[in-house]
């Protein structure tokens, strides 16, 4: 089940608000109610998996109550965290990574290795990370403990992030799973920012989706140089609208059961340099692997081969939490590269200072983002031919004509909406807050109402960051 579909919006949100709120006055119970139905959400989508989350959930909860327990011995809770961490790595290297290490040593090494065939559940990266932050926030001693296997249960497998994000922190929301105040403020602006999510989802992701589809499985020789460069821009579009819009939906979900979840985005295309653009984008991936991670290693407080070893390690590892393959340990790694060459030697600091940033940095992180939407690195190597005129592409040919007149439209509005317009508008241009909020909320309306309609034709596709 996903949030733009029949089933969800009419049935399941309506069911599980309807029964949170005539429960919302004795907490323990709303909280069973939203665990179970977030449990009934997940087994909905992925029955087979549903036993892996919950193992997951109980031997977390179990880690975090061990960790408690002998927090007042320093060897002792770091056993157990380091047990823990064996736990959910393990977990998570067996049914993402398993198949991944077993091909590439059969590749490698020209041997015969069986390798097992195993689906990658739902979310794992993201439940599994989730439960990690729960047992060492507890051992860090910011958050308490939770001794109710259902108050752990409801921050691990809460419905809104479950499957695709964000990251939601323990210490974020460790008060607010007992100690919350729902109120109409934020249910109002919670269902408006599940509408605009929505929004970015079907109307401007889907849409971009298609010419990013059609023009991965054309041949080389029928692209052209502007018609790639299109591609490319537009997955990039398209993976922000569709993962920014989850993240919208999930922080207005979380709004209107009294839950205040961290941003996610921030408008990460007008940034001036790669790590600008990380600061602004996925930003609950880039704190936890900075907090759990980076830190941990030594952070920046090191030599400059350390910091440069540290930096490598978290990207490599970021490009690998996303997909299990050589495309997207590539992807990653080459983030770091750049992130290493502007912090090493000051070109960060120059390109900040300098319109030719922004288009360096959106050059940079189109191009690397091609590799993740390419399925091998064949055909990686192939699409970067046509995006740089190589083994005799076209500059422009009948097929740019084509995307420009059917797609052009949802290009440029994907460009627009990518940009801070309503600060323009308020700081710049000085139009009344009044004017700007009926107008939002009237357009909002509409939108979303086009929006519902293409989800009732079934005109809807599972959210990218379901793969990951």
């Amino acid at each position: 089940m996903v949030f733009s579909s029949i089933e969800f919006l009419f049935f399941f949100l309506p069911v599980v608000l309807v029964g949170y709120y005539l429960l919302k006055r004795w907490r323990k119970a709303a909280n069973v109610f939203l665990s179970a139905m977030s449990l009934g959400f997940y087994a909905f989508g992925a029955p087979k998996f549903f036993p892996i989350m919950m193992a997951s959930i109980v031997m977390n909860w179990l880690f975090g109550l061990w960790v408690d327990r002998v927090k007042g011995d320093r060897k002792r809770a770091k056993l157990a965290l380091t047990l823990m961490v064996i736990f959910n790595l393990g977990l998570l290297g067996v049914f993402k990574y398993l198949m991944f290490i077993m091909n590439s040593l059969n590749l490698w090494f020209s041997l015969r290795l069986p390798v097992p065939q195993i689906t990658l559940p739902i979310g794992i990266s993201f439940f599994t990370f989730q439960a990690m932050s729960y047992v060492i926030d507890v051992y860090r001693g910011k958050g308490k403990v939770q001794k109710n296997l259902m108050n752990v249960c409801l921050y691990i497998s809460f419905f809104p992030q479950l499957i695709a994000g964000p990251i939601v922190r323990y210490q974020t929301v460790a008060e607010e799973i007992e100690h919350r105040r729902e109120n109409l403020d934020d249910f109002i602006e919670g269902t408006q920012r599940f509408m605009k999510g929505l929004c970015k989802k079907m109307l401007l992701a889907n849409n971009l989706g298609l010419l990013v589809d059609t023009a991965f499985k054309l041949e080389t020789s029928q692209l052209s140089v502007v018609s790639a460069w299109l591609a490319a821009c537009a997955y990039l579009m398209q993976v922000y609208y569709d993962f920014s819009g989850y993240s919208d939906m999930a922080i207005g979900l979380g709004r209107m059961f009294g839950f205040h979840f961290l941003e996610n985005f921030t408008y990460p295309f007008i940034c001036k340099t790669v790590a600008e653009f990380w600061s602004r984008w996925h930003i609950s991936l880039g704190s936890w692997f900075r907090d759990y991670l980076y830190i941990p290693l030594g952070g920046s407080r090191v030599s400059k081969p350390r910091l440069v070893f540290n930096m490598m390690v978290v990207w490599t590892l970021t490009g690998l939490w996303h997909g299990a393959a050589w495309t997207y340990f590539l992807w990653g790694a080459g983030f770091g590269v750049f992130l290493v060459l502007e912090r090493m030697t000051g070109m960060g600091k120059w390109m900040s200072n300098h319109r030719i940033g922004h288009f360096y940095a959106m050059f940079v992180v189109v191009t690397i983002t091609v590799m993740i939407r390419s399925d091998n690195l064949h055909v990686a190597r192939i699409f970067y031919g046509s995006m740089f005129g190589l083994g005799g592409a076209p500059v422009w040919n009948g097929l740019t004509n084509a995307f420009l007149r059917e797609y052009g439209p949802f290009l440029l509005a994907g460009v627009l909406f990518s940009l801070p317009i309503p600060e323009l508008l308020r700081d710049r241009l000085r139009v009344p807050a009044d004017a700007m909020k009926i107008a939002g909320g009237v357009a909002l309306l509409c939108l979303t109402f086009i929006s519902v309609t293409y989800v009732a034709v079934g005109s809807y596709n599972p959210f990218i960051y379901f793969n990951f």
